[in-house]
């Protein structure tokens, strides 16, 4: 397996693998009533492929194996949050009409914030996401960001074990997308 910088060409398997992190529920969620989970999938590809997008391929690293894309992670810049994520609320507004301008901040300035992170069912339990998690605190220091942060639903405890055992630690609470979340750092 290697893990490397994602290219814009693999933005469709990317997308698919960010909504598997997000998870279903939720994506369904962002699209609406009146639009499908195909829907979200083609606006997800859109955004990783934009280079101006929370989601883009330039803060993604990809785990591949057989030439296929097996685990992703995406992360930036927690200073750069609003920046980026205004890729996503125009997105939104002109694929759904839907507008998200007013959803609460999961990171701040001095973190670099793990946005998503996914395997492929069957890549599950090798050690993929710990390898992909390793390689994103090292881009924080290259980067020279002091702390790498993510947040984890509090109902998904088999996570929230793998963080801690790499080294992560509980910050506080918060709520996103609806859901109680643990803010975690490294």
């Amino acid at each position: 397996m290697i893990i490397t910088t994602a290219k814009k060409d693999q933005s469709k398997d990317i997308a698919s693998l960010i909504m598997k992190a997000m998870n279903y529920e939720c994506c369904k969620n962002f699209a609406g009533s009146d639009h499908t989970l195909d829907d979200f999938n083609r606006m997800m590809t859109t955004l990783v492929e934009r280079e101006d997008s929370q989601y883009s391929y330039h803060n993604t690293m990809v785990a591949i194996e057989s030439n296929k894309i097996v685990g992703i992670i995406v992360s930036y810049d927690g200073a750069m949050l609003q920046e980026l994520r205004k890729a996503f609320i125009d997105e939104a507004k002109k694929e759904f009409g839907l507008d998200y301008s007013d959803m609460e901040d999961e990171t701040q300035k001095g973190e670099l914030y793990i946005d998503s992170l996914a395997v492929a069912e069957d890549y599950q339990h090798l050690g993929i996401a710990t390898s992909l998690i390793k390689e994103t605190i090292k881009k924080s220091k290259r980067l020279r960001i002091k702390k790498t942060g993510l947040l984890v639903d509090i109902g998904n405890p088999k996570a929230e074990k793998l963080y801690t055992t790499i080294g992560f630690k509980y910050v506080d609470n918060k709520c996103w997308g609806g859901h109680n979340m643990k803010h975690l750092q490294y």
